[in-house]
């Protein structure tokens, strides 16, 4: 498990790996700048560089999500309220959170191997700035590719007709994150299809037995919602999705 350290200095090492720029070789940063005029008044201005950290900083935590299994995991999720026909049960909240601690279970393999090759050794004094970037990337890297698909990371290479790549290693993150997240969402919306089946035939069930019995008045969806919600808590609908969800990036 990572501790406080070593996640403040994982942060800050993807956030270098956003910029790249070459002011955080600096031995800091000026946060305003002073400028007097000509008849002694002071100006106070923003440095860029600060500027760019503040804009970075607000994007950061999409771009860390858009690299782990969060995508893939939350679409489920509300794919699934969806199917049970529970309206706000669970809230959005609680989606985020359950969706949050599942992508770092799953993630935890690869943020320990940054940690270990990169993070670590970098706060050593071990290596350099630019070798800690390349060894925290490697990892992330490493990963979308497994979970990528050949046609997706295909379509983005012909629309940017960088044709001249030889193997799926030499793709840059441009490239790479893009097809990843399409095929994140593939793969989310190809479980969210096989959730809503079981779900399906019961609302179909339920209307034909309505239907049936002359009683057209009566919302199907109200009384399909206790047989639903009953054959999820029976086959432990929870415990099933978490292990399915777990499974499809191990097993890939």
């Amino acid at each position: 498990m990572l501790n406080k350290m070593g996640w403040s200095a994982l942060l800050i090492t993807m956030l270098m790996l956003v910029l790249q720029t070459p002011a955080w070789a600096a031995a800091g940063i000026e946060a305003v700048t002073v400028t007097t005029g000509k008849n002694g008044a002071q100006t106070y201005s923003v440095t860029i560089q600060v500027l760019a950290l503040m804009t970075m900083m607000t994007l950061l935590p999409a771009i860390l999500l858009s690299m782990t299994s969060f995508t893939r995991i939350m679409i489920v999720l509300s794919l699934l309220r969806q199917a049970l026909g529970t309206g706000q049960a669970p809230s959005n909240q609680v989606l985020l959170g359950l969706s949050l601690f599942l992508t770092i279970f799953i993630m935890m393999p690869v943020l320990e191997k940054v940690n270990v090759d990169a993070v670590q050794p970098y706060l050593e004094e071990k290596i350099d700035v630019t070798e800690a970037l390349t060894k925290a990337t490697e990892p992330f890297r490493q990963f979308m590719l497994k979970q990528t698909r050949e046609a997706d990371l295909e379509l983005f290479i012909r629309i940017s007709g960088k044709a001249d790549l030889n193997s799926a290693e030499d793709v840059p993150f441009s490239l790479l994150l893009p097809a990843y997240v399409t095929s994140e969402l593939k793969t989310a919306f190809q479980i969210g299809f096989m959730i809503f089946l079981p779900f399906l035939i019961i609302d179909l069930v339920v209307a034909s037995v309505l239907m049936s019995m002359g009683m057209m008045m009566l919302s199907p969806m109200i009384v399909s919602l206790p047989f639903k919600i009953m054959l999820f808590v029976l086959a432990d609908g929870w415990s099933l999705i978490m292990e399915m969800l777990a499974a499809s990036f191990y097993a890939t």
